[in-house]
Formats: C-alpha cells, sequence, structure tokens
C-alpha cells in the first residue's frame, strides 16, 4: 500500500518563496558563510555529547555510586539526551549539520544510542510532518488517539481532561517509542511503502530495531544494574526518569511550534491537495517563541526558531536567528503571517490553552459561530 503525498497548490504566491530563498541565499554568499555547523555548532555538540555519556561513565565505571548522586547522573542524562535529540540529531538527519552527509549520517545515528531509531525518525519527521504539517492524516505528529491536537479529529469525552494529564503523558513518549512505538512504526511504513523509500526492507529494518533496541537496553540499563551497588529497582527508576524528562523536553518543545491557538489545521480534498502554496502552508502551520532568548535558543537546537527550520530544514539551526528577520520582513512584505510568541512561557500558555479549548468543545463552538 503506497502512501499518498499532499498536493500543495502552485498557484497559491509562488514569489513569495521564491523571493526569499534569492534573499537568504544572498545572505550567506554575501557574508561568504557556510549553511553548515560551525564553532558554535561543533562546541553545542562536544557538550550535548558530555552531558549525557559522562554521566553514564561516572555510573558504570564506579566514580559516582550511591542513590542521590546516581540519580543526579540520570537527571543529567536526561537533559543530554533530549539535547542530542534537538541540537545535533535534528539537523545531522535533515543534513543540514554537514556538507559531507557521511558526517550527517554518523550524528544521526546516534538516535539509536539514546533509545531511538533513525530511520523511523527520517520517515516521521522529515517526510510526513514536514511535507505535511498539521494535516489530519498525515501529519503523524498530531494524531495518537489519546489526545486531540487538532479541530480536524473527532472530540472524545475523556479529551476534556486533556489539558490536565497531557504532561504525564508527553514524559512518556520516550518510554512509549523505546518499548512500542519504534516497532508499530516499523511495521506501518513497511506496509505502506515507506521503507522501500529509504533503501529498506520490512524484515531488515526490523533486525536493525531489534539489535538497537537491545544494545541501548544493555548499555544504559542492563550494565549499571550489573555494576552499581545499589538495587536493581533504583537503577530503573533512575532510567525512567531520564526517559521522563527527555519526552517531557522534547514535547514541550516541539508542541508550542505547531499546536497553539494562532496556527492552522488542514484536510486534503478527494485528490489529497491543500489549497496553500508548500511555503505559505508551512507559515500558517507553524509559530516561533523566545527569539530574543540567546542561551534558551543555543540549548534547544535553534527550535524556537521553528518557522525558518520548516521553511529551510537543509541550513543548520545555528543560522537560524541571522535569517529570521529576513523571514519575517519578506513575509510581512507578500502579506504572509508570521505567527510568534515573544516569550516560551506565552507559547505554552498558547498550547496548552488550546489544548483546553480542543479538549472541553470551546474551540468548535467557537468555529460555529463565525
Amino acid at each position: 500500500m503506497e502512501v499518498s503525498c499532499v498536493k500543495f497548490s502552485v498557484q497559491d504566491q509562488p514569489e513569495f518563496f521564491n523571493e526569499l530563498k534569492i534573499r537568504v541565499n544572498r545572505y550567506f554568499k554575501k557574508n561568504k558563510i557556510s549553511k553548515h555547523a560551525n564553532f558554535n555548532m561543533k562546541f553545542k555538540t562536544a557538550f550535548m555529547l558530555c552531558l549525557y555519556f559522562l554521566p553514564l561513565i561516572l555510573m558504570i565505571t564506579g566514580v559516582v555510586s550511591s542513590l542521590w548522586p546516581v540519580m543526579l547522573m540520570w537527571v543529567l542524562m536526561g537533559f543530554g539526551m533530549s539535547g542530542i535529540g534537538l541540537a545535533i540529531m535534528h539537523d545531522a538527519n535533515h543534513g543540514s549539520y554537514s556538507k559531507n552527509q557521511k558526517v550527517n549520517s554518523a550524528f544521526g545515528f546516534l538516535l539509536n544510542f539514546i533509545g531511538g531509531y533513525h530511520i523511523n525518525w527520517k520517515i516521521q519527521h522529515n517526510v510526513l510532518h514536514h511535507s505535511s504539517t498539521n494535516v489530519e492524516g498525515f501529519d503523524e505528529d498530531i494524531n495518537n488517539g489519546l489526545m486531540r491536537f487538532s479541530p480536524n479529529q473527532e472530540r472524545k469525552g475523556f479529551f476534556k481532561f486533556q489539558v490536565y494529564y497531557a504532561p504525564f503523558l508527553y514524559g512518556l513518549m520516550a518510554v512509549y517509542w523505546l518499548i512500542s512505538k519504534d516497532f508499530e512504526s516499523v511495521i506501518r511504513y513497511g506496509k505502506s511503502n515507506l521503507l522501500a523509500r529509504q533503501g529498506l526492507t520490512l524484515k531488515k529494518a526490523l533486525v536493525q530495531l531489534i539489535i538497537n533496541k537491545t544494545c541501548y537496553v544493555a548499555l544504559t540499563l542492563a550494565l549499571p544494574m550489573i555494576i552499581i551497588d545499589l538495587p536493581w529497582w533504583q537503577i530503573l527508576l533512575g532510567f525512567l526518569v531520564m526517559l521522563f524528562i527527555c519526552g517531557l523536553v522534547l514535547a514541550l518543545i516541539f508542541q508550542p511550534a505547531h499546536v497553539v491557538e494562532e496556527t492552522d489545521f488542514y484536510v486534503v480534498d478527494e485528490e489529497s491537495s491543500i489549497e496553500n502554496n508548500w511555503a505559505i502552508h508551512q507559515m500558517r502551520t507553524t509559530a516561533n517563541f523566545a527569539n530574543g532568548s540567546v542561551i534558551f535558543s543555543w540549548l534547544i537546537g535553534g527550535l524556537n526558531y521553528q518557522i525558518e527550520h520548516h521553511l529551510f530544514p537543509y541550513i543548520c539551526h545555528v543560522h537560524y536567528s541571522k535569517i529570521a528577520n529576513i523571514v519575517k520582513k519578506t513575509a510581512e512584505e507578500f502579506s504572509v503571517p508570521y505567527h510568534y510568541h515573544k516569550t516560551y512561557i506565552a507559547a505554552l500558555k498558547s498550547h496548552f490553552s488550546f489544548l483546553n479549548q480542543l479538549g472541553t468543545g470551546k474551540y468548535d463552538r467557537k468555529l460555529a459561530n463565525l
């Protein structure tokens, strides 16, 4: 079974993105800057890798062995795990870390060292999410059955509580990926021919996945249980704390970029078409936040510049702050929306307010009264 792709209009202001690309390319050419990683990015890579792997090394070498220091190591690993995902692997699997694809492949494979599967991520994120952002039935980021992320989805009775249980489910996201989701996704992508487009058969992908998961659990959970002189359940608790922190951080960075009050949500017509031009669609379905916070942006891999990322995923995130003004100015000239929250708190507020409106039906009533 082939998965159909969303078809975008080529008539809807194509001049906007054409002009924007010219201006962005001019910026890099004028300043003689590579679109890939610079020293800042390389330093960040070393920092995030150390934040994850150094605590693990300290535990399995016995340098840290008592309860509370061990728990602190798991907490640091949780932030390091999310940091690798947000600030290294993300760029690498988009091909934007380096012009050398072997380097991109190597850093992209880091996802397997933190419990994921890089092939699944490329399909779900690069193929499905980026090409069909906020499109019902295509963007898997807004489809999970336990929460209502789009007004185009059926509202179930228990969704009225989703604003309260959302943080808990967000925290469990990495646990779900590790235990079940990757296997579900591989099987689904195999049946829909998406694995074949990555040059893999379902059997080969399952073998890779099982090997990767086994090695990850052996290194990150089983080995600490064997070496550290603490009860097994305390090690397991620390491991789950790490996963919970990672899942919560990832969700609370990605969700305020798309599932907020200001962004739009779509369904395709009978021909799988959308009325928007692709670039216009990205502008309507994506929002930036906290662009004035340099340190925050550095830590989360520039993903508070989500608009720039969706328009130019092949550009390393360390450059987003510089091209953001170009994007915003061009959008204003062409009367294209540029959604933006001044602070991260404002973005979170918009996200959870929207979740509440979707869950209680308030949003639906608002639409009905328009």
